[in-house]
């Protein structure tokens, strides 16, 4: 029987990759979020490569939305199996020039959309005592940088929200799986749509990885749930480490870099931003998953290799604390002592 698979955020990006790989496994791909092009155009991927798909256009920050969507799923191709959370949006800008309204969007669609969807997927399998549930995370949930205060918040919520779940289920005896995916800097068409206050064009903080990376660690993710999270790219785990040695040190590099790194030399946006309303409302609007920033993106991730092959990560551990060690001494090296 083909795996029933729910994507929020499938339009672009991570979730519209992620999708193309369940089409490849002939999965029935329910494909949510707010740009019917976007959806319209992942829909035939996932068709094409051999699954089914079922479009719903839904926008997560509505639990009512999200629910009538997971209904539909339901009764379209039967028991969810796996349900995504991916979607999302942020605002780049210091803190005191994000309005209150802005902040509380951002807040509701990636953080609370990923409340709703997992009471939309957890109110299905808990009954059956059965399904996965992957949250698509980030090293900015564990290391916050500057210019993304609203992104960051919600991230940091979502690990802590997913761990008291985690928790939840262990003292019920649950079989339904909760994992959190950490990303890196990802190649999406985000970057284009972000509700942005810089001078310069916003740029994901190098290195950046293709969302087809990003997408075989969260079906990895998905078919292995026993781990609390995986940590895709190599700066992920790089980052967090040098978080819990250092901080006081990363505060002040990220002080002093992180307002350059996180922009290109072009200008800002033209185009309008996808905080309220979508960018891919009508045909002819499609990004694909891919942002501008294919000449600098990697195709493959070793860290996210490791976490295929278990045997191999028993080996790449000292090497991996070796790293995250002299980041840590590069980093006193440039901002002092902490």
């Amino acid at each position: 029987m083909p795996q029933t698979v729910v994507i929020t955020g499938a339009s672009a990006g991570v979730g519209r990759a992620t999708g193309r790989l369940y089409g490849r496994r002939g999965a029935d791909v329910v494909l949510l979020a707010r740009g019917r092009a976007g959806l319209d155009a992942a829909a035939k991927e996932v068709e094409s490569l051999g699954g089914r798909s079922l479009v719903q256009v839904a926008d997560t920050a509505d639990a009512r939305q999200v629910e009538a969507a997971a209904d539909a799923a339901e009764q379209a191709f039967g028991p969810i199996d796996v349900w995504i959370n991916c979607a999302f949006t942020s605002v780049f800008a210091p803190f005191d020039e994000i309005t209150a309204e802005e902040y509380e969007r951002v807040t509701r669609v990636s953080y609370l959309g990923f409340v709703n969807g997992t009471r939309s997927a957890l109110r299905r399998m808990a009954p059956r005592d059965h399904g996965t549930i992957v949250q698509v995370g980030s090293a900015l949930g564990e290391r916050a940088i500057p210019l993304q205060s609203a992104y960051c918040g919600a991230k940091h919520a979502i690990n802590g929200f997913t761990s008291s779940l985690r928790t939840e289920l262990l003292h019920s005896g649950s079989n339904v799986r909760v994992t959190v995916v950490q990303m890196p800097a990802v190649n999406t068409p985000q970057f284009s749509w972000v509700r942005s206050r810089l001078p310069r064009h916003p740029q994901p903080v190098p290195p950046i990885y293709q969302p087809e990376v990003a997408a075989r660690g969260v079906v990895h993710a998905a078919d292995h749930p026993g781990r609390k999270q995986y940590y895709i790219g190599a700066t992920t785990p790089a980052t967090i480490w040098a978080n819990r040695l250092a901080p006081a040190v990363l505060d002040r590099y990220l002080a002093r870099t992180a307002f350059d790194s996180q922009q290109t030399d072009l200008r800002p946006p033209s185009g309008r931003s996808n905080l309220f309303r979508p960018v891919d409302r009508t045909e002819g609007d499609d990004h694909g998953a891919h942002g501008i920033f294919d000449d600098q993106a990697h195709r493959r991730s070793f860290e996210a290799a490791l976490a295929r092959h278990p045997a191999a990560a028993a080996s790449a551990l000292v090497l991996g604390v070796t790293v995250a060690a002299r980041a840590v001494l590069r980093l006193r090296g440039r901002g002092g002592t902490g």
